[in-house]
């Protein structure tokens, strides 16, 4: 049975049932159909960008900020594996997103011809599943590939478009999306250890990771840490999870001075992770060994199981497992909170602007000053990712966006684009580095296009200082890390958006006021001295 619909149609309306605003991409000839089903639709809306790159990590934040799966789309071949680098965030960003491709007609798959590679191969490895699409089923694949790219650990979907198809008849189709089903309980006998193992602890450790975001249990970790009195510890992307004023912070693993955060962790007696996930720092790279591990998340904990003790590993439903903890009386822990406190206060010293010279410290110190505190900061990969993800004061999830799983440079300005079109009511930047910068500038014409608010701070060094300082560390010259000859990156205009050019703090604070009172995007380049990083980035967690 046929419907009056033709797959284009079908396809789009399936997406704006599950609350879809936008596809980010760039147009083929097979693409067509469905940029005019696009068209003839409310409440949903194609955004080209200058690279398919950018349109995925568009897609991939839409994704991380809202819950709902991002959509983004790239041709045969170069545009497939532009799109994948966004495909890739998404996945170890943990983000839900679909990625749509063009495909092949059965005939020429496996054939030699123009733009043809194995789409389904290329994406196997990034996503959590790969399929095509059929014509019969367009409601019932487009509604799987959102419910896988939502359960569990959020990640990506491809579903590649056989060209043609766009104008066939789609299948009659009553099918409607069923959100996932949360996680089943964690094992009760299971919990009942950690309660035995956390009761018996005298140093017990709070580890929280992104799982714990998504399960939105930033009320419940606060409740846990306070009631046993015990430090807690932060992934980069669960920034927000824990006041950096609570009583019970103590830092940000392997961003800046994450050694002094480790002469906290390395006490520990025992490690619980809540959503702790991995693929920002594997529980190897600072847990004691003499730790045992409680884990609590929706999927098996990935530790060395021969040279760590994995003791709990309650799969289930985070939310019940904590609240299961939580209903446990207090235990009598042997901490020196007072002392975890004053290592904490003095990492954040070290991390106060100095009175010499201007730089990245003294920038990001104004820009928090002047953001509304509800406001989203997205930050590139470098050197300042690391600064940020320890100095960077963060009020509550999803206000500091940041990619620590794929960790891709040139995520700062797609992010912002983002997180604007997200969240339009509120203010928003993007910090990058030079290097970042060049990466996806291109995409400041897609900001432009659509007049969204963003200001894109511009940390100006002519240095891959991440790479430098290594270079440096192993005695050897300083080489391929500078950005540029000479001169800045900004000019007056890029692309059509105006630079404002800051040399301290005095003119930054001036300029981030003139640009966020703005009507659309605008640079602040502040041209800052990238040594500063040297003594703060690239620390040891643990000896």
């Amino acid at each position: 049975m046929t419907s009056d619909k033709t797959v284009a149609v079908a396809l789009v309306e399936a997406l704006r049932e599950l609350g879809v605003k936008y596809i980010f991409g760039v147009p083929s000839g097979g693409w067509v159909d469905y940029m005019e089903a696009l068209r003839n639709a409310d409440g949903i809306e194609f955004i080209l960008t200058t690279h398919e790159g950018g349109a995925g990590m568009m897609a991939a934040v839409v994704g991380w900020l809202s819950g709902t799966p991002g959509v983004c789309f790239g041709t045969f071949g170069p545009g497939a594996t532009n799109l994948a680098t966004g495909v890739g965030g998404a996945q170890l960003d943990r983000a839900p997103l679909i990625a749509l491709t063009d495909e092949m007609q059965p005939p020429m798959r496996g054939r030699v011809t123009q733009m043809g590679i194995d789409h389904q191969a290329l994406f196997a490895p990034l996503t959590k599943k790969t399929t095509r699409l059929r014509a019969d089923a367009v409601r019932a694949m487009v509604f799987d590939a959102a419910r896988v790219a939502m359960e569990g650990r959020p990640g990506a979907v491809h579903l590649g478009l056989p060209v043609g198809m766009s104008a066939e008849k789609a299948g009659a189709e009553t099918i409607q999306f069923a959100a996932p089903a949360p996680a089943p309980a964690a094992d009760p006998k299971k919990l009942r250890e950690a309660i035995a193992l956390l009761t018996k602890a005298k140093h017990p450790v709070l580890a929280v990771g992104i799982g714990a975001v998504h399960a939105k249990l930033r009320p419940e970790i606060e409740a846990l840490a306070e009631k046993h009195n015990m430090p807690v510890v932060l992934t980069p992307m669960a920034k927000g999870m824990l006041a950096e004023d609570h009583p019970s912070y103590a830092g940000v693993l392997f961003h800046a001075l994450s050694n002094i955060v480790g002469e906290t962790h390395q006490q520990a007696d025992l490690v619980i992770g809540i959503g702790y996930d991995p693929v920002e720092f594997n529980y190897e790279s600072w847990m004691p060994k003499a730790a045992p591990l409680v884990s609590l998340d929706v999927v098996p904990a990935d530790i060395d199981r021969e040279s760590y003790t994995l003791a709990v590993d309650a799969v289930g439903d985070i939310k019940q497992s904590i609240t299961t903890l939580l209903a446990a009386p207090p235990a009598a822990h042997q901490w020196d909170m007072n002392a975890m406190r004053q290592r904490r206060d003095a990492m954040f010293a070290k991390l106060r602007p100095s009175n010499e010279g201007f730089g990245p410290k003294a920038a990001l110190a104004v820009l928090r000053e002047i953001l509304p505190s509800d406001g989203i900061m997205t930050c590139d990969v470098g050197a300042h990712t690391h600064l940020i993800g320890q100095m960077w004061p963060t009020p509550a999830p999803g206000l500091q966006v940041m990619t620590n799983g794929w960790s891709t440079m040139g995520y700062g300005i797609p992010s912002a684009i983002a997180a604007k079109l997200v969240h339009p009511e509120k203010s928003v930047c993007a910090v990058v580095g030079d290097g970042g910068f060049l990466m996806t500038a291109g995409e400041l014409v897609t900001a432009l296009r659509y007049k969204l608010k963003i200001v894109i701070v511009l940390l100006t060094d002519n240095d891959l200082a991440l790479i430098r300082i290594k270079q440096e560390k192993k005695g050897n010259p300083i080489y391929g890390t500078k950005v540029r000859g000479t001169s800045t990156l900004g000019g007056d205009v890029v692309f059509g958006v105006p630079v404002r050019t800051a040399r301290d703090s005095v003119e930054l604070r001036r300029e981030l006021e003139t640009a966020f009172a703005g009507d659309g995007p605008v640079i602040v380049e502040a041209l800052v001295d990238s040594r500063e990083y040297d003594e703060v980035v690239l620390k040891k967690d643990k000896p």
